[in-house]
């Protein structure tokens, strides 16, 4: 079955579904979890010492499904590797959790006779999410200044795959990873 466009989801509506036991199985709101598509969450070198550290921060809440999180991971990564080969570190800050519900609905010729079931059913587990608040951050970047430009535009390529708006921020740090003030 074709995967839902983000707007059917990408709204925080109601209470998070992420109840999954692996201790209690019979205390589970879910039987079963869908995979996440998102299984690297750093990215690049993280011993070198930068002295810059940017930010995507989300400017209003909005659900992240896990293969977006990837989409924008990859696009951001192969910018970065391509332009400052492993002069960079990337983190991803959200864990995607929540786990999405969808009814199942036929499509094509005569699909009002076959799918016509409750009204607002609950659903089945199709994927996971993860909640994002409004301020908080979803990408953190550490390279050096003299890569701003170009750890900026991979941001703003990873922004343009997910849901929602974000803003950029920078910081400026000492080399050995302490905030200026």
């Amino acid at each position: 079955m074709k995967l839902r466009p983000a707007r059917s989801i990408r709204g925080i509506r109601s209470q998070a579904w992420a109840r999954y036991s692996v201790k209690k199985p019979r205390k589970n709101y879910i039987k079963a979890l869908p995979h996440t598509s998102l299984l690297v969450f750093q990215m690049g070198n993280n011993k070198s010492n930068y002295d810059l550290e940017l930010s995507l921060i989300s400017d209003q809440q909005v659900n992240l499904r896990s293969n977006t999180l990837e989409a924008a991971r990859q696009v951001a990564n192969k910018y970065l590797e391509r332009e400052l080969l492993s002069n960079y570190f990337l983190k991803i800050m959200p864990y995607p959790h929540i786990v999405i519900r969808e009814k199942k609905r036929a499509t094509g010729a005569g699909a009002d006779r076959i799918s016509q079931g409750m009204s607002l059913s609950f659903g089945s587990p199709s994927s996971v999410a993860a909640r994002v608040q409004k301020g908080q951050t979803v990408f953190k970047l550490k390279t050096q200044s003299s890569n701003k430009n170009v750890a900026r535009e991979a941001l703003s390529r990873a922004s343009k795959k997910l849901s929602g708006t974000y803003t950029i921020t920078l910081k400026q740090m000492q080399p050995a990873g302490q905030i200026l003030n």
